[in-house]
């Protein structure tokens, strides 16, 4: 939805001239309203079905939504601002660019420090300057100095490429936003009249062959442009529940069920409530790692090296390989939930 919508808006302002740089801005607004819309509306419903299987007061439940819509609207912003920081680093203009970059400073009038840890080494007020083309060096945020000449390069701690700052200290908590990165390659495409259109229209005529093959196109394409390390546990977590319900269904007490009845049963099966925890564990756990990183960096420095150090599920020849055992840990666990074969909730 939010693709399309992108797409039509960004056709909308090219044909009225709109172009620009200005207007991307413009362009991602009316994106992101469309997409916090789209967000909200699955969000209800998904929490009026769960409320539904556990008996839940639906007034109750709006009431709980909006205020967790109030709350993210006026929370988000300031802690993805503090996050982005938390993870920004400073690399030297020289390092990035092949030139010498230089612009005209009178052209510029917003100042900025460095935030983190950098700013205990330059305390130093630069002039800002948005660099929009990759001529001399990468585009981006750049601080100058008062002649106009580049002295860092800012890389953001979202979707950033550096993870090493200049004094050899490693960067743990940067972002990766590959659907910012999708929703950029529009906009800019479309208004810079740059996009691919013959891929954009593969990719349209790939859906209509999956739709009519009974394939559900938006989640091939979310497993397309989402990276391995997301798309993978999703797939295992798809296969677990398939597993189950190919159980469920050679059970006796669903002999006589239909296709429709055999799903509603499914859905309400302890494995269903049991991955719906591991959703908001991660979650939890997200937000707790990047509390660490955002706000207690000395901290969370201290315990990566600790665990750089002893912890070889962390770090180490076998690391990669010794993390799959939890993982496999919280899918035997969630098979057998699933199939209720331990922590089967009480019948009354």
């Amino acid at each position: 939805m939010t693709v399309a919508t992108l797409l039509f808006t960004c056709l909308v302002f090219l044909m009225v001239g709109w172009t620009g740089g200005t207007h991307y801005v413009t362009a991602l607004s009316v994106g992101a309203i469309v997409c916090i819309a789209a967000s909200n509306g699955g969000t209800t419903s998904q929490d009026l079905k769960t409320g539904f299987l556990l008996g839940a007061t639906p007034k109750y439940q709006q009431l709980a939504i909006l205020a967790g819509a109030f709350l993210s609207a006026l929370l988000l912003g300031p802690i993805l601002l503090k996050l982005n920081a938390a993870g920004t680093v400073y690399m030297p203009a020289a390092e990035v660019a092949r030139a010498e970059l230089h612009t005209d400073a009178s052209l510029l009038s917003k100042h900025e420090t460095l935030v983190g840890p950098q700013a205990r080494d330059d305390g130093n007020s630069y002039l800002v300057w948005q660099k929009t083309d990759a001529v001399g060096g990468p585009a981006g945020r750049y601080l100058v100095n008062e002649t106009g000449d580049a002295v860092w390069f800012v890389d953001p701690g979202i979707n950033g490429v550096y993870k090493t700052r200049p004094d050899g200290t490693t960067v743990t908590n940067k972002f990766d936003a590959p659907k910012a990165v999708l929703m950029s390659y529009i906009i800019k495409g479309i208004l810079d009249r740059k996009l691919p259109w013959a891929l954009v229209l593969l990719g349209v005529m790939i859906a209509v062959v999956l739709e009519m093959s009974f394939v559900p196109a938006l989640a091939f394409a979310v497993g397309v442009y989402l990276p391995l390390s997301s798309s993978s546990p999703i797939f295992i977590g798809g296969l677990i529940r398939w597993l189950v319900d190919r159980h469920g269904r050679k059970q006796a007490a669903r002999a006589h069920m239909n296709e429709e009845q055999h799903i509603e049963e499914s859905d309400k099966s302890p494995g269903v409530l049991l991955a719906s925890g591991y959703i908001a564990g991660g979650a939890i756990a997200g937000i707790i790692i990047a509390f660490l990183a955002g706000v207690l960096d000395e901290f969370d420095a201290a315990l990566f090296a600790w665990s750089t150090a002893h912890n070889p599920f962390f770090h180490g020849t076998y690391s990669d390989l010794l993390s799959l055992i939890p993982f496999a840990i919280i899918i035997g666990l969630l098979y057998y939930v699933g199939r209720e074969k331990i922590l089967k909730p009480v019948k009354r």
